[in-house]
């Protein structure tokens, strides 16, 4: 596995890429917010400082436009392509996301679907499968993976959600530290549910809600709750090999220093258990 690092792709994109490679990183995730930036000159700007860098793109993470409350109330009603009336426009955002993930060379897309309803019998939760089964063929049509990024539903509502799309280009981009935040499950035992679909890995730890209404703690790694020597254990087992991308969602040279010593702390790890590439 290789250690990557998320870069925010901004007017300023080739700081980030070039911090990354200072840092001693050989990968990252690329994310955007920003639609407006899903244009060639970008694409060939970001190719360029990549080339340049030596820092490789794992995979476009895709953000959308409208409100997005990251918490356990709102965060229902504004996440993702779950509230119906952003769905249209979120859809239309993620298909230009994925042209410019085709512009950029790199074979996979990722995103937060939002809080898909556990109840398969809910009304909503068709509407979502219907919209996902739209995008996701038309990421297949240009040879890209979608990926759900983990947290905001149990691993078993993601897992139904795959299963009735019946795509063979779904996959997961496991956030380990979601899982826990959201309150959605352990995961390590999440591995178990939907392993096999596991195609990129945020590096990111924290603790359970404390709240009904908020979501729990982001900590640095290793001093959260996640099992980090366990858990890369467990995604050898199941033949992953790609990223382990830190996210630290706090900004400043706290920031900085929390993902320099989470490195060396995965670093350790992976040394460990022979799993460094």
């Amino acid at each position: 596995m290789k250690l990557g690092v998320m870069t925010r792709l901004t007017e300023t994109v080739e700081d980030g890429f070039r911090e990354a490679a200072e840092m001693g990183f050989p990968t990252t995730q690329l994310v955007c917010w920003d639609e407006r930036l899903f244009t060639a000159e970008y694409a060939e700007r970001v190719k360029a400082i990549s080339a340049e860098t030596g820092v490789a793109i794992s995979a476009f993470w895709c953000g959308y436009g409208g409100p997005s409350i990251w918490n356990l109330y709102q965060g229902q009603t504004t996440l993702g392509l779950v509230p119906p009336e952003y769905r249209f426009q979120r859809m239309q955002t993620l298909m230009r996301g994925a042209d410019f993930t085709v512009m950029l060379g790199v074979p996979d897309m990722a995103t937060h679907v939002g809080f898909i309803p556990e109840n398969p019998n809910d009304p909503n939760f068709a509407g979502v499968v219907a919209a996902l089964t739209y995008v996701g063929k038309y990421c297949l049509d240009r040879g890209l993976h979608f990926l759900f990024e983990t947290g905001q539903e149990t691993p078993t509502t993601l897992l139904r959600t795959i299963e009735e799309i019946g795509l063979p280009n779904m996959g997961v981009n496991l956030d380990p530290a979601n899982l826990l935040l959201y309150g959605r499950g352990n995961p390590v035992d999440a591995l178990d549910v939907f392993g096999k679909y596991v195609r990129g890995v945020h590096a990111k730890d924290g603790r359970y809600p404390t709240s009904g209404r908020f979501l729990g703690e982001e900590t640095p790694l290793g001093e959260g709750k996640v099992n980090f020597p366990l858990l890369l254990r467990r995604l050898q087992a199941v033949g992953y090999t790609g990223a382990l991308t830190i996210e630290r969602e706090i900004s400043g040279p706290q920031q900085k220093l929390d993902i320099a010593n989470g490195k060396q702390f995965l670093e350790s790890i992976l040394q460990e258990i022979g799993a460094l590439a």
